[in-house]
C-alpha cells in the first residue's frame, strides 16, 4: 500500500494544466495512483461531432455492495492574468498556511483530500462493499461529453451506485457550513426579433424591433413565478444581454436580441417554463407585427435529494470535527450532481469556497487536513 498524503497528491494535481477541453495527463496520473491503491480502473473517453472529446475516469475499489462513489472534476477554470497572481497557477506554493494555484479550491484539493482518505481507511482494514470515484475532465465547460455520459455508461451496464458524495467546494466561509442536497434548474433563452430596418424619421415605414423587445424583457422581469419553498429560493430570472448592432443613430434597426436565464426551483420544469415564456413572446410579437426566433438550452432541472440517514450520518460527522452543524441548503449554481442523483441519491460536500474562479485560488492546510479526516471518517461510518 502507497503512502499519500493530502497536500502533496494536491500538489501534484494542480501542476498538470488541465484547463477545459485539455486534459493534459492528469487523468492518467490519477488513474495510476488508484492503481497502486487496489482499484479496478476506467478511463473513458467520449466526444461527439459538435463538441470536443473529454476522458473521464470510473475507478472502483472491491465487487460488494453498497458501493460509496465520490464525484468530482479535475478540468480547472482559466487562470487569467497570470501577472495578477502571486505564484504561478500551475507550480504551486503553500504560503502563510494555504496553498495556492488554480484548482486548490475547486475542486483539486478535496480530489486529493478524498484519495488519501481511501488510503487512510482501506490500508489496515476490510470492509464489506466497494468504494468507488467517478471523476470527470468537463464540468467547468458544456459537460455533454462528461459525468452526464459516464453516468449513462454505467446504467447500461447496470453499475449500481448506492451512495455518492460530491466533492464541490460547498461552504461560504468555514469549513462544516453547509451540504448541498438539491439544486435549482437553469434554462437560457436566446431572443431574436425581428423587425424592418428603415430611416428614424419614416418610422412608418419601418418596424422597430427594439419595441417588442423591450417589452417582452419587461415583461419577463415582472413575473413572479413563486414565493420559494421549504427547501429552494424563489425562482429568480435575470435578463444578461441585450444588443441591437446598430452603427447609425438614424436607422431604426431590422434586428434586436437578448439572452436570459431563469434559476428554477422544483415547482417548475424547464418544459412549463419554456411554454409560459413562449406565449409572452408570441402575444407581444403578434401585436407588435414582428417576427421572432427564440431558443433554449436546459443545464438542469430542478432536483432535491430527500435526506435519509446516510445524509444525517454525514452532517454529524461533519459536525463532530468541525463543531458546526452543516445547513441542508439548494443555493447556489448546478453542478454534475444534477447528473448522477438520476442513478443514485446524493450530496455534495467540500472545501471552502470564497476563493474559486478568482486570481489566487487557494485552501487552508487545516481545512485540506480536517476535510481527510471528515472523508475518512464518512467512510469508517458508512461501512460499520
Amino acid at each position: 500500500m502507497q503512502k499519500i498524503n493530502e497536500l502533496q497528491l494536491a500538489k501534484e494535481l494542480i501542476r498538470f494544466p488541465s484547463i477545459t477541453k485539455t486534459d493534459a495527463g492528469v487523468i492518467k496520473f490519477l488513474e495510476k495512483k488508484l492503481k497502486k491503491l487496489g482499484f479496478k480502473t476506467k478511463i473513458l473517453e467520449f466526444k461527439d461531432k459538435n463538441s470536443y472529446p473529454v476522458k473521464n475516469l470510473y475507478a472502483r475499489l472491491g465487487t460488494e455492495s453498497p458501493n460509496f462513489c465520490y464525484a468530482g472534476h479535475l478540468d480547472v477554470v482559466p487562470p487569467g492574468n497570470l501577472n495578477d497572481w502571486t505564484v504561478n497557477p500551475f507550480k504551486p506554493a503553500v504560503k502563510k498556511g494555504y496553498l495556492i494555484g488554480r484548482g486548490a479550491n475547486d475542486m483539486k484539493s478535496s480530489i486529493a483530500a478524498f484519495v488519501t482518505a481511501v488510503n487512510n481507511f482501506s490500508k489496515n482494514k476490510k470492509f464489506d462493499g466497494s468504494i468507488s470515484l467517478l471523476i470527470t475532465g468537463d464540468e467547468e465547460g458544456i459537460a455533454i461529453n462528461g459525468t452526464k455520459k459516464v453516468v449513462e455508461y454505467l446504467r447500461k451496464r447496470r453499475e449500481k451506485i448506492d451512495f455518492c458524495l460530491v466533492g464541490e467546494p460547498t461552504n461560504p466561509n468555514k469549513l462544516g457550513e453547509m451540504i448541498k442536497i438539491g439544486r435549482r434548474g437553469s434554462i437560457t433563452g436566446k431572443l431574436s426579433v425581428i423587425g424592418i430596418q428603415g430611416h428614424v424619421a419614416y418610422p412608418n415605414r419601418a418596424n422597430n424591433p427594439s419595441t417588442a423587445l423591450v417589452r417582452i424583457l419587461k415583461k419577463l422581469k415582472e413575473i413572479k413565478f413563486d414565493r420559494g419553498t421549504k427547501d429552494f429560493q424563489p425562482t429568480n430570472l435575470e435578463i444578461t444581454k441585450i444588443n441591437i448592432d446598430n452603427s447609425a443613430d438614424n436607422v431604426i434597426p431590422g434586428l434586436a436580441s437578448a439572452s436570459f436565464n431563469i434559476r428554477f426551483n422544483n415547482k417548475h420544469t424547464s418544459y412549463k417554463l419554456k411554454k409560459k415564456i413562449n406565449k409572452i413572446i408570441k402575444q407581444i410579437c403578434n401585436k407588435n407585427k414582428s417576427k421572432y426566433k427564440i431558443e433554449y438550452s436546459v443545464s438542469g432541472e430542478a432536483f432535491l435529494t430527500k435526506p435519509n440517514k446516510t445524509t444525517f450520518m454525514i452532517q454529524n460527522t461533519i459536525k463532530k470535527i468541525t463543531r458546526i452543524k452543516p445547513k441542508l441548503s439548494t443555493t447556489g449554481g448546478t453542478s454534475d450532481a444534477r447528473f448522477i442523483r438520476k442513478i443514485a441519491p446524493c450530496l455534495e460536500f467540500g472545501l471552502v469556497g470564497k476563493t474559486m474562479h478568482k486570481v489566487g485560488e487557494c485552501v487552508s492546510l487545516s481545512d485540506l487536513k480536517r476535510l481527510t479526516l471528515i472523508y475518512t471518517k464518512i467512510l469508517d461510518n458508512y461501512f460499520k
